[in-house]
């Protein structure tokens, strides 16, 4: 049931800003508890999302005050931001958000890749820098910087670029796309196969972290293929951070202590 339709519940209510692996397993674990009610948020940015179980939330909330507003009226008593790391924009609303409203904000935030031995890395702060770094790099690309930039990369015309991604991208794209519907997570055997496959010889990605993306990191060593990485956006100040599940719920258990209100 949404929880917009649901009448507020007692006890402790934790609003989980989701979209990754980390928030539906958040989501799983407490809603194994009794005294937990969960509800996760998603942004609607893929067309049949995998839900969690709890009450689920799809759409935006209209900004920080908006946010706000709806932990109120829900009374959720704990904030967990469990967004993809690039999700730059909600983070900072939620730590607002969780200012306006009183409530104590988490944010769950999954560790970021480091190069290891055999990594030929290169590093830069934007999708733009990227498609600046990218000519002089590779020309046979795959671009698993997510659906929603390909219109940065829209101006190459001399690169070849293969996109996997869970729904068809929409808007500018490169002239020369191959797109691949799939959803993770990839076996490194998935991963070794897809670079030979299509002659691959530059992987570009996000810092996203985790483990469902990470074996084509592994593949691209293996075959002595560059990456073109781009940093993580900054966070919010002062937010209280949790690296993986099991310490998200170890702080909300011990945070979690029975509502006044």
């Amino acid at each position: 049931m949404s929880a917009d339709g649901a009448a507020p519940g007692a006890g402790r209510h934790v609003l989980v800003l989701g979209g990754t692996t980390e928030a539906r397993r958040l989501a799983e674990a407490l809603a194994g508890e009794a005294d937990w009610r969960v509800t996760t948020s998603l942004a609607g940015r893929v067309a049949a999302p995998v839900l969690p179980p709890g009450d689920t939330r799809i759409g935006g909330f209209g900004g920080a005050a908006g946010l706000a507003a709806w932990i109120a009226a829900h009374r959720v008593t704990h904030l967990v931001d469990a967004t993809h790391p690039f999700a730059e924009r909600m983070s900072f609303n939620a730590a607002e958000a969780a200012r306006l409203s009183g409530v104590p904000l988490l944010a769950l935030r999954r560790p970021g890749w480091e190069p290891a031995a055999g990594d030929a890395w290169t590093f830069t702060d934007s999708l733009a820098g990227a498609a600046a770094l990218l000519p002089g790099l590779g020309r046979r690309v795959f671009l698993t910087t997510g659906r929603m930039g390909l219109h940065t990369f829209a101006g190459l015309d001399d690169t070849w670029f293969l996109v996997r991604s869970v729904d068809p991208p929409d808007g500018p794209v490169p002239a020369r796309l191959e797109v691949l519907l799939a959803r993770g997570p990839f076996t490194l055997e998935d991963e070794r196969e897809l670079l030979a496959r299509h002659r691959i010889d530059l992987l570009v990605t996000k810092d996203s972290g985790g483990s469902a993306t990470a074996p084509k990191l592994a593949a691209a060593r293996e075959a002595g293929l560059p990456v073109l990485v781009v940093r993580r956006p900054p966070v919010p100040e002062g937010v209280p951070e949790a690296s993986s599940v099991a310490a998200a719920l170890e702080r909300l258990r011990r945070d979690g202590r029975a509502p006044s209100r």
